[in-house]
């Protein structure tokens, strides 16, 4: 069985709830950092692609580096953006002293679909339309949820490229990536582009082999997996630590 089919095995995760990480050591704090000014005034609006298939918001010289490992799939990873995407990027990115890098860690085939488009348009819309996945969650799960049982199974004798880009259109991503500025001939383009879904497994297997992730959302701070920061009310003591307070 390839990696694909193992991620088509991995759907029934679609159901629980336990995808938060358990496991890692805390950072050393590295304060007092000092504010550095953005060039263009709002360092949230600097977003980069990095060389582990991730991408970065903010200054990409901060002193504070903080990484996430997420799933558009799974469900603590949205409450965490929900609960602290905003205070993260007020109060730490915009400021100079944090950059936020997210990496996509798929945890099944609809996230892999959800991924593709979030990716699809690259560095500049890559935020938004994750955030954007996140704050719908159970609108377009819940879309794949109600295909019949034989169409899904159907999925699974189609070729990749077309297997995603059915998943896709079941959820309505055309249409939600449209909305957001992203054409949906580009968005159908992405959702088949067989390469992209290769980097995707790829970044899963160096996730693993680097940092033994061990579910999502697991953060990286410094270098450093994080012990028990799933959430925000755990992991922001931590950034206020390596800020120096």
């Amino acid at each position: 069985m390839n990696k694909l089919c193992l991620l088509f095995a991995a759907s029934a995760i679609l159901a629980s709830g336990a995808c938060d990480a358990k496991k890692g050591q805390s950072a050393a704090s590295s304060g007092p950092v000092a504010a550095v000014k953005a060039p263009n005034g709002d360092w949230s609006q600097v977003t980069t692609p990095t060389a582990a298939g991730g991408f970065v918001m903010g200054n990409p010289s901060a002193k504070v580096k903080l990484i996430e490992y997420g799933s558009l799939t799974c469900p603590h990873c949205g409450e965490f953006d929900k609960v602290g995407a905003k205070p993260l990027i007020d109060n730490y990115v915009k400021s100079g002293k944090v950059s936020w890098e997210f990496r996509n860690f798929v945890r099944d085939p609809y996230d892999i679909a959800a991924s593709l488009v979030a990716r699809c348009n690259g560095a500049r819309s890559f935020f938004g339309l994750t955030r954007a996945f996140y704050s719908s969650q159970r609108d377009w799960i819940g879309k794949l949820q109600a295909v019949p049982p034989a169409q899904l199974q159907a999925l699974e004798n189609m070729p990749p490229q077309q297997q995603f880009l059915t998943i896709g259109r079941l959820a309505g991503f055309p249409q939600f990536a449209a909305l957001r500025g992203v054409p949906v001939a580009k968005t159908n383009a992405c959702l088949a582009n067989q390469a992209q879904v290769t980097k995707l497994v790829q970044m899963n297997s160096d996730a693993v082999s680097q940092y033994n992730i061990p579910g999502t959302p697991t953060f990286i701070l410094n270098g450093t997996m994080l012990d028990n920061t799933a959430t925000w009310e755990a992991l922001e003591p931590k950034l206020k630590a390596a800020v120096g307070g």
